[in-house]
């Protein structure tokens, strides 16, 4: 089997947000795979996707934090500045972190850790929604 979806995720602010929720009530379909693979493609330069901790708060505010130290606004040498000041880091984390996961499906389910989920990482301060191309293989 195979399916291709495009879902439509809410504006958010930046940030690190567990999206595996509305991953999954965006793809029904889901439940009829016992064996297979879930890939997901966020179509956006300056958004990406990982998997991280679904639980405490805390850690997406520190992942939050660290990238921001890591990757600041207004470096002197951004020559890439026309579109803000978050524009340029944006790129920059969303190549750090990819546009893509692969997610292993069992019995219906997503074959995840206990305290893993899906974070949208929005790295723009007004990014909009994003589109994610939802591509489930398996039998």
């Amino acid at each position: 089997m195979w399916l291709q979806k495009e879902i439509t995720l809410k504006s958010r602010s930046r940030g690190f947000h567990i999206i595996t929720g509305e991953i999954l009530n965006s793809l029904p379909e889901l439940k009829t795979v016992k064996t297979g693979l879930l890939n997901l493609f966020i179509q956006h330069t300056s958004a990406s996707l990982t998997i991280n901790e679904n639980v405490s708060p805390d850690v997406r505010k520190d992942m939050e934090l660290h990238f921001n130290k890591m990757v600041p606004e207004n470096a002197p040498y951004y020559e890439h500045t026309l579109e803000g000041s978050d524009d340029m880091p944006a790129h920059i984390k969303s190549s750090l972190l990819g546009p893509s996961l692969i997610i292993p499906v069992k019995d219906g389910k997503l074959n995840l850790g206990t305290w893993q989920g899906i974070y949208l990482c929005e790295h723009r301060n007004y990014g909009g929604s994003r589109r994610v191309i939802a591509t489930i293989n398996g039998e």
